[in-house]
């Protein structure tokens, strides 16, 4: 290599030393940008107000002497002829079909453990899990308010507990406690006599053993007409004109409506949407159809009809509470608002069959992304907006922002100019 391409090599080397240093330079001090990562995030807005329970319901009534037994449960079906209700002279009857009922479980309980084919099939091991099965489903519908699931646990629970207790000390025999139970079943039902009075449907409906005075002003048929006033004076404890001589109503419709007054500001809910709904008494969320929604011109005060069409023994034991409507969730690329840049681009005019026509200029709303030392910019596709950001749509495809891009929020060059 001869002196004259020694130096060349050196001023070359020289000048490329100049340029990075040059490079890092102004990086440092003129493209000092503040990014923030694009990620994944969900939404769900509420609006909480006091909402009122409305029916179309007839209330049954009887002489209002005598000890009422019910033979139904709350929001239980009724056919026509179906008994709702007996009525005895006094307590003791009552009692006595309670006893034999308890006894009678007792005895199916027993009956099952002492079949052979339980025993035969049954295993320590399996067992010791249905326990823990069971208990753990009867802790789980107490805290859930299913008192109809918990005492089916706690019966299922008693069957294997016994049953191991058997399988494991052969010489345990239930056989005399079945004998004697039966000999008290035939004894106590001996005893019974017939009801002064049975109340019967006289239609198919659905079954509610409470009355609180607001059957004939709370109507399913006049729901829409109800005004704020009214639906503002209901209150879950009755309003005191509860008739004496009612065993119960019955409930015409599977439909009922939930109806009330909340701010419609950033749920936006219009008239035949489908919305989920939160019972503070039920552990469960609801469906329901907005029928009506009327703002008078105050969006924050707007009255709404919901309809359900879910009718259960949770959802008539009140007749006001705290209802919440929740929007649907959405899900989608969370941007903060200080990063929204707007920019003119060219965008193809198509067909309907999708064929090109042309070009031309588009003004799009989107963020600058950091790639490597330079901002380039990606358009949104908006699907929720906040005050402090919205989020974009995932997968909107190619030229939109995307899951963990950097988003540039501040610095110089952050608008692209």
């Amino acid at each position: 290599m001869n002196e004259l391409t020694t130096r060349i090599l050196r001023i070359l080397v020289l000048v490329f030393a100049v340029v990075l240093a040059s490079t890092i330079f102004y990086h440092l001090l003129f493209q000092n940008y503040e990014t923030e990562n694009a990620t994944y995030y969900v939404v769900q807005d509420v609006s909480a107000f006091e909402g009122v329970y409305v029916r179309n319901e007839t209330v049954s009534r009887y002489a209002g002497t005598g000890a009422l037994r019910y033979c139904v449960d709350d929001g239980a079906k009724l056919g026509i002829g179906s008994v709702i209700a007996e009525v005895y002279s006094d307590e003791k009857q009552i009692d006595l079909r309670r006893r034999i009922t308890e006894k009678e479980n007792e005895l199916a309980v027993l009956n099952k453990i002492e079949n052979p084919g339980t025993a035969e099939h049954a295993q320590p091991a399996n067992l010791s899990a249905l326990i823990r099965d069971q208990y753990r489903a009867m802790i789980r519908s107490r805290e859930q308010g299913d008192l109809a699931a918990m005492l089916a646990s706690r019966q299922d629970l008693t069957v294997y507990m016994s049953t191991y207790e058997k399988i494991t000390n052969p010489e345990l025999d239930y056989q005399a406690r079945i004998a004697a139970l039966e000999d008290e079943i035939d004894r106590l039902k001996a005893q019974k006599t017939a009801p002064d009075q049975v109340i019967k449907a006289d239609r198919s409906a659905y079954f509610i053993s409470y009355v609180d005075g607001y059957e004939d002003m709370l109507k399913a048929d006049t729901v829409r007409q109800l005004t704020a006033e009214e639906i503002a004076s209901v209150s879950d404890d009755g309003n005191g004109t509860a008739d004496p001589h009612a065993i119960g109503k019955l409930v015409d419709a599977y439909s009922w409506y939930i109806v009330g007054v909340f701010d419609n500001t950033k749920l936006h809910l219009s008239e035949d949407d489908i919305a989920t709904v939160r019972l503070e008494s039920l552990s469960r969320n609801l469906r329901v159809k907005v029928e009506s929604l009327v703002s008078a011109g105050d969006i924050t005060k707007t009255q709404a009809v919901l309809r359900c069409d879910q009718f259960t023994y949770d959802v008539v034991q009140h007749r006001a509470e705290r209802v919440e409507i929740l929007r649907d969730t959405v899900e989608g690329i969370r941007v903060p608002r200080s990063a929204i840049r707007f920019k003119t681009l060219e965008a193809e005019i198509t067909d309907e069959k999708g064929n090109v026509l042309g070009t031309k200029q588009t003004e799009y709303m989107g963020v600058y992304i950091l790639i490597g030392e330079a901002a380039e910019f990606r358009k949104l596709d908006v699907i929720y907006d906040d005050e402090d950001f919205c989020l974009s749509r995932l997968d909107a495809g190619s030229g939109y922002v995307s899951l963990y891009d950097d988003i540039i929020v501040k610095g110089v060059m952050a608008d692209g100019e």
